[in-house]
């Protein structure tokens, strides 16, 4: 339900880290990750005008921001593309706010905001999943956010308890012990990861003296010291009117939306009228979170501090070094930078793509090419005070970190001397230009935005402010900048050397034994509490506008779906090809997504760096992700270079050359890859989990192995791209602002000749039996925080009759980390897991039911016992109407508001023509779901549920071997 936010890449833009949000499509595979000439004055102006024309229109025209007399800032947004609206509140306070002794604690307060208030003593998820709300949290360095989005006529309810727990919430000191023990289950997550522990350090290295050099979501030591008393009196001193940013983006009228805020938060008192913080908004106070003075003018000396701090480290030649469990060689370098209103970030911001964006990029060349590195990110980091640069390299096989510190320092120190293209500048500038643009196409994120721009930079305008710049910056700037921030002196450096044997395969052979836990049914979550508690809404929901996509046919069999939208120019592209690793050799598992992953690595008419300068010059993106009933496309671009987009999508699945060269950096990438997946508890539960359930020989049992993945030869792969990669197996649907004529004409003449040879392959599923009993498999990986729980069986496909029933049904059982059976028992009120899930994943030929979750090691086993014990006495008793109901209304809600994303959107057009239901399921999909009754429900849970049948699986620590969890 909650997690802290990391900003990457353009200033500003939040990744929600909330890991109960990693739930692994088990049908599916992880995909893998991943000449100069000066730019003609054409390609100039187009950048120019693409600035010029789509800035205002976009991100803050029409916004209006309005100040209570409270002080509350409200920035509103009207968008009326479809009829949802977002409403998020944003408080001034993240862990910047924080010291050593209470580092957390600011997190820990963002989870005890969903536990109730005075007037409303009731889970808020609950009610927030009653309203149908796409409602979550995080807490981040410079603020926390809470924020949800909702049909348009829930708009008020959701206005009404914001407003209440702002002002009412409760820290009771049972539940606060509860949530506790869930914040410490989520950082032993993260403690999982070897990345997480070793930016851990070098962070604290870099900012010893600020709290920016702390975890943000704390520490174990910390949470477990956590009395009421603190974190009342931080709530006391931070969340307050004065202190909050509301942002209403979406389907509402302003004029009457203001009038709504004003009832309903402007009664509100100001912080120190509340005897709050004392020291303004902004202020760190005196409460449980103080620390020193503000540190927001002292960027010179921050930057004195870490140049003696590294001075030392660089004269010794001894960097930060971590000899921890762990499969993967990492690097990771930090170099400190100003503030976001520093003049200089627009310019670090084009230095970072230059430097690390695509196949081009400079440090790609000089480490992952060179086969030094299996990969390397970045990001600029621009906070309120301060603000970083960090560069994470993960080594190559057998590859020396020293010998890649000192080629990724000569790499940067080249730029300096040699300086950078003006062609490289400006297709910097229209990646970062066009990224900014691609990622506020819905408006949950354009309130991010808003939201983000006025607690961080202090001004909700500032992206506009700083797109114009990075149109000014020009390639003196970019050297500039790389002298004065990246040099030696300044930089932290961090070495992860593992300690642990490489894991070259994972198998465990199940274990059956017969559970003895006795069930005692629990009280189940009483939805009359819910309704109780919720504000009013019009519960008739606004008719969404039945506009359908216009399907096409070519003679080869290719299938195109086209709905034009021209709420934004921009345009979408999902595609399916049948070409999944449900056809990987059982010698050779990993050879689907080999062929998928190297389409773009060169064609008979352009090799791999002209492909991404292409994509790259326009700031358009494509890529292949396989799973296991096909490939995925995703692909998106302005509006303009829709035909682009196009020309290489039709390029690279018909000529697609796949050079050794190409092939064999991609294979050590991919074994580097492996060795890293098998060191994480969830990949390692997911794979024992569907080996368990479909035995061998069967589609969905092989996975990739370093074996599997050293015998795949060239012609293994030029095979099977001819005989799988056909039109007659290849949906496109494309979303967005295009003449439907036109795109339909273009994609013929590109797609047009792609000939078709023979039949299709196909394959048949055999049947799979339930387990007879309970099958328990415990792998185990040393010195791991946290374990993750996969317990299930096979389920249904997509097509059988009671599918809307068991979505009803899930969505009661575990569909929701808070508000379902699961998440109210097992998280909300025992507090065993940060996340507790379940799923009736239901594919085209097969299907899974399971329940994910992630524990401590010692709250693994009693977790267990209560799931079973939630699917034993839903499978014995039922569910009652007032829960059909409240799921149903729920279920349809998440789906509208679905439909005003262009990216969910795209991908339900398509998967709806991929199982060939009909393209008004686009819209009947909410009917089928209201007309499920009780008895359907119930009928589903006898016949779907199976406590007693199940396989579980649980990955972490040793100590779960010796607890011998059954």
């Amino acid at each position: 339900m909650y997690g802290f936010s990391k900003f990457y890449r353009y200033p500003l833009p939040l990744l929600i880290l909330s890991l109960w949000l990693l739930a692994v499509l088990l049908l599916s595979d992880q995909p893998a990750h991943g000449q100069h000439s000066v730019i003609s004055n054409k390609e100039k102006y187009q950048s120019t005008l693409l600035v010029k024309r789509i800035m205002p229109s976009t991100l803050t025209e029409n916004v209006r921001k309005t100040v209570l007399e409270n002080g509350l800032t409200v920035l509103t947004k009207e968008v009326h593309t479809a009829p949802v609206v977002t409403v998020q509140v944003w408080y001034k306070v993240g862990s910047r706010n924080e010291e050593p002794g209470v580092n957390g604690i600011a997190h820990q307060l963002e989870h005890m905001m969903f536990k109730g208030t005075r007037n409303r003593p009731i889970q808020f998820g609950r009610l927030f999943s009653a309203l149908g709300s796409d409602s979550n949290a995080f807490t981040s360095y410079d603020q926390t956010a809470y924020y949800g989005t909702v049909e348009r006529n829930k708009l008020k309810a959701l206005l009404v308890l914001e407003a209440d727990r702002m002002q009412n919430s409760q820290i009771e000191p049972e539940q606060l012990a509860s949530e506790k023990r869930v914040v410490i289950s989520e950082l032993q997550g993260y403690e999982n990861s070897p990345e997480y522990r070793l930016n851990r350090a070098v962070m604290q290295a870099v900012f010893p003296h600020h709290p920016y050099g702390l975890p943000v979501g704390g520490s174990k030591a910390d949470v477990e010291k956590f009395e009421v008393e603190q974190v009342e009196k931080y709530y006391r001193n931070f969340y307050n009117p004065d202190n909050a940013v509301l942002v209403i983006v979406g389907d509402f009228q302003t004029a009457n939306t203001l009038e709504t805020i004003k009832e309903t938060f402007g009664k509100i008192p100001r912080g120190q009228e509340a005897g709050g913080r004392g020291q303004g908004a902004g202020s760190r106070g005196q409460g449980a979170g103080a620390i020193s003075p503000s540190l927001s003018t002292h960027y010179s000396a921050l930057t004195t501090q870490h140049s003696a701090l590294n001075t030392q480290h660089s004269a010794l030649g001894t960097p930060i070094v971590l000899r921890e469990p762990g499969v993967g060689r990492l690097l990771q370098v930090v170099y400190p930078l100003p503030d976001a209103n520093q003049p200089d970030v627009p310019a670090l911001d084009v230095m970072d793509y230059i430097l690390t964006e695509g196949r081009n990029s400079r440090l790609y060349q000089a480490l992952v090419e060179s086969g030094l590195a299996s990969e390397v990110t970045a990001s600029v980091t621009s906070l309120r005070e301060s603000g970083w640069y960090e560069v994470l390299v993960t080594a190559g096989s057998k590859q020396d970190l020293k010998k890649i510190d000192s080629m990724l320092s000569s790499a940067i120190a080249n730029v300096a001397e040699k300086g950078v293209t003006s062609e490289e500048v400006e297709q910097a500038k229209t990646q970062l230009i066009a990224d900014v643009i691609l990622s506020n196409r819905d408006i949950t994120s354009q309130a991010m935005r808003l939201g983000t721009d006025e607690t961080t930079a202090g001004d909700y305008r500032y992206t506009d402010r700083y797109l114009a710049a990075v149109r000014l910056v020009r390639p003196t700037d970019v050297v500039n900048v790389i002298n004065k921030y990246l040099t030696k002196e300044a930089r932290t450096v961090g070495f992860f050397e593992p300690t642990q044997k490489l894991i070259t395969e994972v198998g465990d052979k199940p274990d059956s034994a017969q559970t003895t836990e006795n069930f005692s049914p629990l009280a189940p979550v009483l939805p009359s509490e819910v309704m109780k508690y919720l504000p009013p809404v019009d519960l008739a929901t606004d008719a969404i506008a039945q506009v359908l996509p216009q399907e096409f046919k070519f003679t080869n069999g290719l299938r195109i779906l086209l709905l034009p939208d021209r709420s934004t120019p921009t345009v979408t592209l999902s595609g399916h090809i049948q070409a999944g690793t449900e056809f990987d050799p059982d010698n050779k598992a990993g050879l689907a997504a080999f062929v998928a992953e190297n389409l773009l690595n060169g064609t008979k008419n352009k090799d791999v760096l002209n492909i991404a300068k292409v994509l790259a010059e326009r700031g358009a993106s494509l890529d292949f992700q396989t799973h296991r009933e096909g490939v995925h496309i995703e692909g998106d671009s302005l509006a303009e270079d829709l035909p682009i987009l196009l020309e290489v999508l039709a390029d690279v699945v018909k000529n697609s050359t796949f050079p050794v060269k190409e092939l064999e950096l991609h294979r050590q990438q991919t074994l580097t890859d492996l060795q890293l997946e098998l060191d994480e508890p969830s990949e390692v539960a997911r794979r024992i989990f569907v080996q368990s359930i479909y035995p061998k020989k069967h589609p969905l049992h092989t996975f990739p192995t370093e074996e599997s993945l050293q015998q795949i030869q060239r012609q293994d792969v030029i095979d099977f791209k001819a005989k799988h990669y056909r039109p007659d197996t290849t949906v496109l649907a494309l979303v967005g602002d295009f003449d439907l004529d036109k795109v339909r004409s273009l994609i013929k003449n590109e797609f047009g000749d792609w000939e078709v040879s023979g039949q299709a392959p196909i394959l048949k599923y055999p049947t799979v039996s339930m387990p007879e009993k309970i099958v328990s498999v415990n792998p185990v990986l040393p010195d791991k925080t946290q374990a993750v729980t996969y317990m299930g069986y096979t389920g249904i496909n997509r097509y059988d009759p009671r599918f809307h029933a068991a979505l009803v049904l899930n969505q009661i059982l575990g569909g929701d980390t808070l508000s379902s059976r699961l998440g109210a028992e097992v998280r909300d009120r025992q507090g065993l897991s940060y996340g507790i899930y379940s799923y009736f994943q239901a594919g085209k030929n097969a299907g899974t039911f399971l329940i994910e979750m992630q524990t401590s090691p010692e709250d693994s086993s009693k977790a267990i016992a209560s799931s079973r014990e939630i699917l034993q006495q839903i499978h014995q008793q039922g569910v009652t109407t007032l829960e059909v109901e409240t799921a149903k209304r729920t279920l349809i809600s998440n789906y509208n508001v679905s439909l005003a994303n262009p990216e969910e959107l795209t991908d339900r057009i398509l998967m709806n023509e991929v199982y060939g239901l009909d393209k008004v399921e686009l819209h009947s999909f909410t009917d089928k779901i209201q007309k499920v009754i009780l008895d359907q429900v119930n009928q589903a849970a006898r016949e779907l549920l199976h406590p007693d049948k199940i396989v579980v699986v649980t990955a972490g620590p040793s100590v779960l071997a010796e607890k011998n969890i059954r």
